[in-house]
């Protein structure tokens, strides 16, 4: 059987060292993916299809950069320092003064007795 040929659409994407570095950029510059798609001219299918590795790359950057700059400001003492400790607790740590504390995950059970 045949492969079908394309007739008609657009030309499949093909990404070039130049792109990649278009979208780590912008990416990194907490440009949306909608708008980093306009530059390029591409969907956002596309997008995620052939940059997911720069998207998930720069994520993880920017990410490690927030928790340096958090950690750093957590470690002062004045009001912004606390601000800072527990907006992690809350946020990484799912800490919250309404909700009541998380339960233990016990790691097995013999006879009724529950070792941790």
């Amino acid at each position: 059987m045949e492969k079908s040929k394309r007739i008609g659409g657009r030309p499949p994407h093909k990404p070039n060292q130049a792109r990649r570095q278009i979208v780590e950029f912008l990416a990194g510059a907490a440009i949306s993916q909608a708008e980093i798609c306009a530059v390029l001219g591409i969907d956002r299918k596309t997008l995620r299809r052939h940059y997911r590795r720069e998207l998930d790359r720069v994520a993880a950057r920017v990410e490690t950069e927030l928790v340096g700059d958090l950690l750093r400001i957590a470690g002062g003492n004045d009001g912004t320092a606390l601000k800072a400790v527990i907006f992690a607790l809350r946020s990484c740590f799912g800490w919250s003064e309404f909700a009541p504390p998380r339960a233990r995950k016990m790691l097995f059970k013999v006879d009724d007795h529950i070792y941790r």
